[in-house]
């Protein structure tokens, strides 16, 4: 009822006021007669980035991130040697038709994956095991400085272990492919511009595309 009323005074105000500050009088009664609730209404509803973690099994672990790691996935541990010219044996073998690789090529690519998947699913899972134990002890609230450190020196030597496994995979892949196979593999996974989609000015695009190899 006092907002009503004191809605009605704002507008009042509004048609009686003949200078050129009248809305931003109206604004400001309008806020002042606002209740504080409404106002802070919409930080009550504000949502963290964490938010909706606090239901995971493990909360530093998402579903897909559990999914990736027990299928020897990469789980974007080799961005080092993939974003610097080393391809990845998965990749590779994805894009197999359009690089080209060789039926050797692709032998060597499949024994590449096939040794990591097989040395990447069980650290993988050595890694869970060490992310739910310290999960654990902080939801049992049973932490102190010596347990922290041993449950952190567990984690982390599960995930560097699984980084060397990846790591070590990529940049075994550039003693077997040539120079303009891995440029081709960057285009193709979007690292790097296409030269024959993306013709200089001042070039003849039949002229270019014959001199840079376009199909």
């Amino acid at each position: 009822m006092g907002f009503c009323l004191c809605l009605r005074a704002a507008r009042g105000l509004y048609f009686n006021m003949e200078n050129a500050l009248k809305v931003k009088t109206l604004l400001l009664a309008l806020l002042v007669c606002m209740p504080f609730s409404t106002l802070a209404q919409h930080n009550h509803t504000a949502q963290t980035p964490y938010a909706g973690m606090q239901n995971r099994a493990i909360k530093s672990l998402s579903d897909n991130d559990i999914n990736e790691l027990r299928r020897g996935g990469g789980w974007g541990l080799a961005l080092a040697a993939e974003l610097n010219g080393m391809p990845g044996p998965s990749h590779l073998l994805e894009l197999k038709d359009q690089i080209p690789l060789t039926p050797d090529q692709v032998d060597k690519t499949q024994m590449l994956l096939d040794e990591m998947r097989k040395a990447a699913i069980p650290a993988g899972e050595r890694f869970i095991a060490a992310e739910k134990a310290l999960e654990a002890a902080f939801a049992s609230g049973k932490v102190d400085e010596a347990s922290l450190r041993r449950l952190l020196a567990d984690t982390e030597s599960a995930r560097s272990e699984l980084r060397f496994i990846h790591l070590s995979q990529h940049y075994k892949t550039v003693q077997f492919l040539t120079p303009e196979q891995i440029k081709r593999y960057n285009i193709l996974r979007g690292y790097a511009d296409d030269p024959c989609k993306n013709i200089p000015a001042g070039h003849n695009p039949e002229m270019y595309k014959r001199h840079m190899g376009c199909n």
